[in-house]
């Protein structure tokens, strides 16, 4: 990762602590997505739906994900 992304991570990270607590109560476990230049943020029980919102309002940009509720958007398990 870049400096350049790394602090436009940083910025979206910060963006969604600030919104986390107010969308917790109704949408647990879905995903935003948010442009960090604009500081808006887009909804989805997934996210490709999140995505796809999201890149028809901002096309060409690009998003960081976050579940809300969660410390990570994925989780990776090994299988037996």
């Amino acid at each position: 990762m870049s400096k350049k992304e790394l602090q436009k991570f940083r910025k979206a990270s910060k963006l969604f602590h600030q919104v986390e607590r107010r969308l917790l109560a109704h949408h647990k476990g879905q995903v935003v997505a948010i442009e960090p230049n604009s500081g808006r943020y887009f909804l989805g029980k997934d996210v490709l739906e999140a995505a796809r919102t999201a890149m028809t309002a901002f096309p060409g940009k690009v998003f960081d994900f976050f579940r809300i509720g969660y410390p990570a958007v994925h989780k990776l398990r090994r299988h037996k």
